[in-house]
């Protein structure tokens, strides 16, 4: 349930909305992600799915590896031609000079475990999602560094 103040959403509805808005970036054919990094209630970074920079996206190279090599959700990353988003948001605010340390990460859906090793080691502090991801082993190394994941009611 969306908590309303004053008539106006909670910061951490507020913020989702805008991970929400950034997954519509999204090239990915299978799930679309986004990303927004938040600290003192500023937004820091943002990110979405996609291929790197400059590389054609799985619609022009005639759909998805993952899709055609039948690849459950959550297994073999590596063979994805995308960043996730929260890579892209953490990238993006190194590239901009931003410290996220201590920040709140929004994410449309559950971190997978490469991505959760690097919001741990970004120091990122609270996480924040709308939607689960099947992999056990993100909320586990999550756990295991002390960081819940908040789960916002749909």
């Amino acid at each position: 349930m969306v908590q309303i103040v004053d008539g106006r959403p909670s910061w951490d509805e507020y913020f989702m909305q805008m991970a929400q808005l950034t997954a519509q970036r999204s090239t990915c054919l299978r799930r679309k992600v986004g990303a927004v990094i938040v600290k003192d209630k500023h937004i820091i970074a943002t990110g979405y799915n996609g291929a790197p920079r400059g590389l054609k996206h799985c619609v022009e190279l005639g759909g998805c590896l993952r899709e055609k090599l039948k690849i459950p959700s959550g297994q073999r990353h590596e063979l994805c031609r995308a960043l996730h988003a929260e890579q892209n948001a953490i990238i993006q605010a190194a590239t901009l000079g931003q410290s996220i340390e201590d920040g709140t990460i929004y994410i449309t859906h559950q971190p997978c475990a490469i991505c959760a090793k690097m919001i741990i080691n970004a120091g990122l502090k609270r996480i924040v999602v709308k939607e689960g991801y099947p992999d056990d082993l993100s909320v586990e190394i999550l756990d295991e560094a002390g960081l819940k994941i908040v789960m916002l009611d749909k």
